[in-house]
């Protein structure tokens, strides 16, 4: 069934159900009864991701300070760029999705692109082990590097930037918390509390945690007079 995935991204699976995880969404899951869907190997995925781009980038970039580093990384993991990845590897074509999603585009929703695309990060890592999924990364998104014009760098994720600007002014790192979940799973809408110590506190909504908590994220920058997320 995945024959083709498998080919594209030059890995084989040798526990092919790792691979059929990564590519079930939630409301497949829930409608055929299954027990698990992709969302820990989004979680494990996001973090092996997270890293490898950080030693990539530090290796290949030692001179650089942390600011730019931090733009780079930015730009690497952001759900923006993610989405043209996951495009490009063809993740679209291969998710297994619930009869609601399959009717309302979900196969091209940049959210469970994304994620699907993490949570494939993560069955090649526990399929062949971190060298596999630094290859993988590597392949797919650490080498657009050599193409980013560094000078005129956008900061496209805000949750990024308001870390960034945070650290840089010596205040407390920002919480998100998911105060309420809303709608079928289809289409299920998500509010999210930015907390930023105590002075100040914002909510968003999105149509998965990850957008509501850049769309907080941005409120925040705002607050501060941040520019809204992009770097000048």
């Amino acid at each position: 069934m995945f024959d083709e995935l498998e080919s594209q991204i030059g890995h084989h699976f040798t526990q092919p159900a790792l691979l059929e995880r990564a590519m079930t969404h939630s409301s497949f899951a829930n409608e055929a009864g299954l027990a698990a869907d992709n969302e820990p190997l989004e979680f494990l995925g996001d973090s092996i991701l997270g890293f490898v781009v950080s030693d990539r980038l530090v290796r290949r970039f030692p001179e650089f300070p942390e600011g730019k580093l931090s733009k780079l990384k930015s730009f690497l993991v952001s759900a923006k760029n993610l989405y043209h990845v996951a495009e490009e590897v063809g993740v679209g074509k291969f998710l297994r999705l619930g009869r609601g999603e399959e009717k309302t585009g979900g196969r091209v929703k940049p959210a469970l692109l994304v994620d699907a695309l993490e949570a494939l990060i993560a069955a090649v890592y526990l399929d062949g082990g971190f060298t596999a999924a630094e290859r993988f990364i590597e392949e797919w998104i650490f080498n657009q590097v050599e193409e980013i014009d560094i000078q005129n760098l956008e900061m496209s994720d805000p949750k990024s930037a308001l870390q960034e600007r945070l650290q840089a002014l010596k205040q407390t790192p920002a919480e998100y918390v998911v105060i309420r979940e809303a709608g079928p799973d289809h289409c299920k809408v998500f509010t999210v509390e930015v907390r930023v110590g105590n002075d100040f506190r914002g909510v968003a909504e999105g149509l998965s945690k990850k957008m509501a908590e850049q769309e907080a994220a941005r409120l925040a920058l705002r607050h501060f007079g941040l520019n809204g997320g992009e770097s000048s």
